[in-house]
This record gives structure tokens, C-alpha cells and sequence, in this order.
């Protein structure tokens, strides 16, 4: 049984490297009948922002990510910190550091002049026989851990294998500020431990911090969770994904009409795989994702690849779920008498909600203009002539034409009586119904608009003869 958590800092908006991250982590808990949390990392009061707060919060809502239990705010529990950062001092694996802000910046720049690490030289570290400087007055100690001196700090990961660093790439770092606050890898510690977490599953640009974090552990007497640090996403390039790329607000994808089933299975697809399997519902994903099997190398944001799922999902929904949808996109089709049929003709060739809702529009909306290239292709001097019988046509069939069958039916005929090709009726009344050349079967918009609705929009183009002027 897996405990797992996403901790994002709320100093900006959730980013599709930080979802994917917390779907490996929510799907590892589910899979294992284990338990999947959310806690939120706000010690930075000076970067904290209450609307990425809220976005982060949305954010899971709208993709599904359900979490165990309240979220948890690390604002909130600093009482519990300093109980632990009493209990270092107390047993002598941290102390009071009071070097000043001005002799930390003179040993780091002499430490870079001779090409050395910059690190703390253990001045205030309390050993046997050693005698500390006297304490300035006036200044206010920050707390530092005691890291190892020696040896190497281990541990496998499950994506990397096994990670082995030199303990003096540790030292002693401070675990709290002269206000009292903690640092972050202290905390991240503590928390992880006493939420009992077993698995912390985060991207590799986390891996520098896990010697630390064990540190603290074992100061503690915690046991030390498996860790999976996650490849990032890059760009097509194999650059460091931007904004452009793809790399922005969750609830920007939302705004640009993705269903999040659709986002999850690209994002669950960006690092990890069965086989060459590309559709994973939710249930598949529970059943076959394991975070052992994650991709060792960096990802490749495909736009492409998001908008065919995305294609593909819209297809497989059902028409409720689409209304309910296109809802928040000032789209409400609950009434509409042919609701059925406009979707079901409409989100064949929409890879967005926002195209599947232009669509629909071009169909129930009347044109206010006709495609300039397509009318100097399409109609002719006999188009007027064949138009007008069809309407005839349309007229002694009307109470049948709710039919595609029966459109198609009375349609084929008149094609091949007047000698025509199929392009040169369907293109100039695809033109009158919808403005262009492109959209869906002219037996569909039929059926769907019905006669007084054709048989209007084909006169008014007649009339103005194709033009926009």
C-alpha cells in the first residue's frame, strides 16, 4: 500500500510537469489501495500567491484528482516544526550558527576564488575539545543540521537506480532562519514523515535536495521513503518546455477546450508506456501504470499528439457530457430539438471543444458571408437554374427531410436527371447553408436545419447571387 503526495508551492499556477507529476503519484496510491494526499508548501510567505493557491486547488477538481483527507497547509504547522528542530538541538544533531550574513558572503567568495564548492566550514559545529567563537550581541542565530563528514549518502531510485553521493557535497545547511522559520527541506522532511509517506514520486530537478532530506531523516530517526525523481519535459527540441510549448496554466488547457481526460492521457503517456498502447482511460491507467516502468530520459511535448487525443475523446463521450461541456463555453444545446444529430455530425472533425462548438455554429448559424474561393470555384451560371429545382425538390419532400435516408434518397436522382456531378450541388449549397466549402454532409445540415430553414438560407444566397457585397 502506496502513500503518496503532491506538494506544490503556491507561487504560481499548476503547470502540466507539476500534473503529471501528481497523476503518477495519485495513480501509484489508487493502484495499491493506498492513499493519495495533497499539501500544499507555503512557508514562503514572500512568494505566496492566494490565487495560485486556489488555481492549484481547481486545478485537481477539474482533472478528477481526488486526494485523501483535508489539504495541508504548511503555514499552519509551524509549532510542529519547531518541536523538531528542538529535538536536533536537544540531542546534538543541529545547533546555533551566528555567522554573520557579511562573513558567510567572505567565505564563499574565498572558497570560489581557490575554485572550491562553496559550502559552511563548520565554524559554530560544536565538536569534542573544540571551542566555539564567543556570541555577538545583537544577532540572531540561525539553526544548522549536523550532516555527515564522512562517507557516502545512498539510496535506490525507482526510476534512476542506485544514487550514491559523497557526504561533503552536504553541509551543514540550515534547517532555520534567524526568524524562526524553517527552510524547505527541512520541513518537506518532516512532513513527508509524519504523513507517513512511503513513495514521493517528483521531478529530477528534486534529486539535488534528496541527500538533505535524507540527512534529516536520519537525524530524526524517520524512515526514509522510496524515492522516483521523473524526467522532465522538454520541447520538441529537447529544450526546457516554455509556455509556448505548452508549458502554462492547467486551467489554461481547459480555456482552450481539452477535456481532462484527454490531458491526463497525454500527460500519463509523457514518460511512461505499455507497449505502443495510446488511449488510456482512467481504468487503465489504474491497472497497468507502475512508477518503476518511468522512462530514465527526458519526454517530448507533442501538441499534435494532445490534439488527437483530444480528437479522440470528444468522439468517445457521450452527447450529455458534450452539452455540459460546451456550457462553459456560452454554448447551451439541453433544448435544442436536434441536439443529437448536431453533435453527433459536429465532434467528428473537432479536435477542441472551441472547434466542436464553431461546428455547430456554422450550422446553426445563418451566413452572414459566403467563401470567396469556393463560390469562384463552385457556382456557375447553371447553378441558379438547378438550385432553384432542387428547392422544388426539397418543398414536395419536406415533411421526410428530418431523414438523412430520405434526403440522400431524393437527392441521388435529381443528380443524375440533371446530369450533374455531386460537387456541383453540394458545394454551392454547402456555400448557401454554412458560409464555406468545408463543412459536414449536405444530407445532415438538411436533416438537421430542415426545409424552411434550407429552403431560406438557398433563396438568400440565390438572391445576392454568392456575393458578400
Amino acid at each position: 500500500m502506496a502513500i503518496t503526495r503532491f506538494a506544490p508551492s503556491p507561487t504560481g499556477y499548476l503547470h502540466i510537469g507539476g500534473l503529471r507529476t501528481s497523476l503518477y503519484s495519485y495513480l501509484w496510491a489508487r493502484k495499491t489501495g493506498g492513499e493519495f494526499k495533497l499539501r500544499i508548501e507555503d512557508t514562503d510567505t514572500a512568494r505566496n500567491n492566494e490565487d495560485a493557491m486556489e488555481a492549484i486547488i481547481n486545478a485537481f477538481d477539474w482533472v478528477g484528482l481526488n486526494y485523501d483527507g483535508e489539504v495541508l497547509y504548511q503555514s499552519k504547522r509551524t509549532e510542529i516544526y519547531k518541536v523538531y528542530i528542538d529535538i536536533l538541538l536537544d540531542n546534538g544533531n543541529a545547533y546555533k550558527c551566528y555567522m554573520s550574513r557579511e562573513e558567510l558572503d567572505a567565505l564563499r567568495a574565498g572558497q570560489e576564488a581557490r575554485k572550491e564548492n562553496p559550502r559552511y566550514d563548520g565554524t559554530w559545529r560544536p565538536e569534542d575539545g573544540k571551542v566555539l567563537p564567543e556570541i555577538p550581541q545583537g544577532v540572531e542565530p540561525v539553526i544548522r543540521i549536523k550532516a555527515p563528514t564522512s562517507g557516502t549518502i545512498e539510496f535506490l531510485d525507482g526510476v534512476k537506480g542506485p544514487m550514491k553521493f559523497d557526504a561533503n557535497q552536504v553541509d551543514d545547511f540550515v534547517i532555520a532562519r534567524s526568524n524562526g522559520m524553517p527552510t524547505y527541506n527541512f520541513v518537506v522532511a518532516v512532513d513527508d514523515a509524519l504523513m507517513e509517506m512511503t513513495d514521493i514520486i517528483r521531478g529530477d530537478d528534486h534529486l539535488s535536495n534528496t541527500p538533505k532530506q535524507i540527512v534529516v531523516y536520519n537525524a530524526l530517526g524517520f524512515k526514509v521513503p522510496k524515492f522516483y525523481h521523473v524526467p522532465m519535459i522538454n520541447n520538441p527540441s529537447g529544450k526546457k518546455l516554455s509556455k509556448r510549448d505548452g508549458a502554462m496554466d492547467v486551467m489554461d488547457y481547459k480555456n482552450q477546450g481539452y477535456l481532462p481526460e484527454a490531458l491526463l492521457n497525454f500527460l500519463v503517456r509523457l514518460g511512461w508506456s505499455n507497449g505502443d498502447q495510446e488511449i488510456f482511460s482512467m481504468e487503465d491507467m489504474l491497472e497497468l501504470f507502475d512508477p518503476s516502468n518511468i522512462n530514465k530520459s527526458a519526454s517530448a511535448y507533442n501538441a499534435e499528439k494532445l490534439l488527437w487525443l483530444n480528437s479522440e475523446y470528444i468522439k468517445a463521450v457521450s452527447n450529455d457530457r458534450l452539452i455540459q461541456e460546451l456550457k462553459f463555453f456560452d454554448m447551451d444545446l439541453s433544448h435544442h430539438p436536434k441536439r443529437t444529430e448536431l453533435l453527433d455530425l459536429s465532434k467528428q472533425r473537432a479536435q477542441t471543444l472551441i472547434e466542436l462548438k464553431a461546428s455547430v455554429n456554422a450550422i446553426l448559424e445563418i451566413p452572414t458571408s459566403y467563401e470567396e474561393s469556393g463560390v469562384k470555384k463552385f457556382v456557375k451560371e447553371d447553378t441558379k437554374a438547378f438550385l432553384e429545382k432542387y428547392i422544388n425538390l426539397l418543398e414536395k419532400n419536406k415533411d421526410d427531410l428530418y431523414d438523412v435516408a430520405k434526403v440522400e434518397e431524393i437527392t441521388k436522382p435529381f443528380i443524375t436527371e440533371n446530369g450533374l456531378k455531386f460537387p456541383q450541388l453540394f458545394q454551392p449549397i454547402r456555400i448557401a447553408l454554412t458560409g464555406g466549402t468545408q463543412a459536414p454532409s449536405v444530407y445532415d445540415i438538411i436533416a438537421i436545419l430542415g426545409f424552411n430553414e434550407v429552403s431560406s438560407r438557398l433563396q438568400n444566397a440565390l438572391k445576392r447571387n454568392f456575393q458578400n457585397t
